[in-house]
């Protein structure tokens, strides 16, 4: 069997919660510790940078996509296994899903959000089947799994949208879920 490889999107700011970072760096360790690559932003700033960071330290194949114009601004990590520059944002979204088996989504801001819509838009229209997992750690994305629930109920998105993507709240859920989908 090939290696996996796993999409992470993230924020490239740690948050006020150490638990981020923390969840991040242990992301990184699990990925190493299951010999699955990473796949991400190539920023080493931020939960981005905690990932990549974890995921090296214990000899994991990295993969980073990062778009010119923030080479600079999330601090390009040009010492991955395999480090790519794109034209633009939704090219470095394209080129991280294309090179991924799965996505997990750990805490971030609107560009996070973005990654996941797009993935998760993607799934709805049946472009893809590859699993999502929502790393909810401390309940960071409650409020969002609460705004999609409201769009099923008030006829938005189907009921099945909720089926396309996995809620975990540790690493353990993770780790079990991400094994059991990835066969």
């Amino acid at each position: 069997m090939n290696q996996a490889s796993i999409c992470v999107f993230c924020g490239s700011r740690p948050g006020t919660n150490p638990a981020f970072a923390e969840a991040a760096q242990k992301l990184g360790q699990l990925l190493a510790d299951k010999n699955w690559r990473l796949v991400y932003g190539a920023g080493d700033v931020g939960l981005m940078g905690a990932v990549a960071r974890a995921a090296q330290d214990g000899g994991a194949d990295t993969f980073g996509v990062i778009p010119t114009h923030l080479l600079k601004r999330e601090v390009g990590k040009t010492d991955l296994t395999r480090f790519v520059i794109t034209e633009d944002m939704h090219e470095r979204k394209k080129v991280m899903f294309m090179n991924s088996d799965a996505v997990v989504i750990l805490p971030g801001g609107p560009g996070t959000l973005d990654e996941f819509f797009e993935v998760l838009t993607w799934r709805q229209l049946g472009l893809h089947d590859k699993p999502i997992l929502v790393l909810n750690i401390d309940g960071f994305w409650t409020p969002l799994l609460e705004l999609l629930q409201h769009q099923v109920r008030l006829g938005f998105a189907d009921d099945s949208l909720l089926s396309f993507f996995d809620v975990v709240t540790d690493m353990d859920a993770l780790t079990a879920t991400l094994t059991v989908k990835l066969g």
